[in-house]
């Protein structure tokens, strides 16, 4: 009965709910990462060097940040101690990049 015990889940598991993304902390990774992506994409088309990646400027802006956010997570999950990744606060990224990315249109294309 006791090994039975062991190996059910424990109550410290973490709860994934969508209402998670309506937290404060969520709100702020959106706001930072829609900031980063905004500018990304700004930097991109005003740069003339690399003209792929400024004919690309929104995709290559929404990939990067996309694959910095989850990176980031993924580092703070397995390297540093005392925090843990959480996949709420990749979601929040990868909004905050489409936000950034809608910013953009309005602001420049529209």
């Amino acid at each position: 009965m006791i090994l039975l015990a062991t190996l059910l889940p424990s109550s410290s598991m973490p709860s994934l709910s969508i209402w998670d993304l309506f937290s404060f902390d969520s709100f702020a990774h959106a706001f930072l990462f829609a900031g980063l992506s905004f500018l990304m994409i700004v930097g991109l088309t005003k740069q003339f060097t690399y003209p792929k990646l400024r004919h690309y400027a929104i995709r290559s802006s929404l990939f990067i940040s996309s694959m910095f956010g989850i990176l980031i997570e993924l580092l703070q999950h397995f390297f540093v101690y005392g925090r843990q990744g959480d996949i709420i606060d990749v979601l929040a990224n990868t909004i905050g990049c489409l936000i950034g990315m809608l910013l953009f249109k309005l602001i420049y294309i529209w």
